[in-house]
């Protein structure tokens, strides 16, 4: 089981993040890639949000990530973080007159466990809202909402599956049917008060 990092350890990853993103957008020297020994240095799942003004879900601006542990988490956080300032394709790259407006989130991920309940229709009892973020798969498409999506918004299990399944580009009903797979996971997310302000730590697990 990988331990959770302690909150100087979030201050950073949140920091790294930030550097990353003022290196995309403004063409500043490139955070520095040395992890070499504790959590950085592990192959972990995370994903990089930024948001304008707060971290309220109407301010989101970006949000790419790993959803898997196949990159060292400090590598996942520069690579998200450079992703998200200028690739999410829901919204234009952010730009150097909004880099003073952007809060910066992190959401560290436990590694994804398929849900396999005896009925189909079971699967709502087994999501916990606020704790589980979701990963819906079949067909080869997939669709990821972490877990402080359903709070945010305030959903309930069943309308979480049926975002995620849209999210993937399914039906919403999808999460029925047999062989598409559900998968839960759970975070750690730090992220800042204010632009540039302090980082609060909120974790998600059980």
């Amino acid at each position: 089981m990988q331990r959770r990092l302690s909150m100087d350890e979030g201050r950073a990853a949140v920091d790294l993040a930030r550097a990353s993103l003022v290196h995309r957008v403004r063409g500043t020297s490139p955070a520095p890639r040395s992890w070499e020994q504790g959590p950085f240095s592990e192959l972990r799942g995370a994903f990089v949000t930024f948001y304008t003004g707060s971290r309220a879900p109407d301010g989101l601006r970006g949000c790419i990530g790993f959803p898997y542990p196949v990159k060292k988490l400090g590598d996942a956080i520069v690579e998200a973080a450079l992703a998200a300032a200028s690739e999410d394709p829901r919204f234009p790259p952010i730009t150097a007159a909004e880099l003073d407006s952007v809060v910066v989130e992190v959401s560290i991920l436990t590694p994804p466990q398929e849900l396999e309940p005896e009925m189909r229709t079971d699967l709502p009892s087994l999501v916990r809202i606020g704790i589980d973020g979701l990963i819906i798969s079949s067909r080869g498409a997939s669709g990821l909402l972490l877990p402080q999506v359903a709070t945010d918004f305030g959903m309930g299990p069943q309308e979480f599956l049926s975002q995620a399944c849209i999210k993937a580009g399914l039906p919403p009903e999808a999460w029925l049917a047999e062989g598409t797979e559900v998968q839960v996971y759970q975070a750690e997310i730090f992220g800042e008060e204010t632009p540039g302000g302090s980082v609060r730590a909120d974790t998600r697990e059980s």
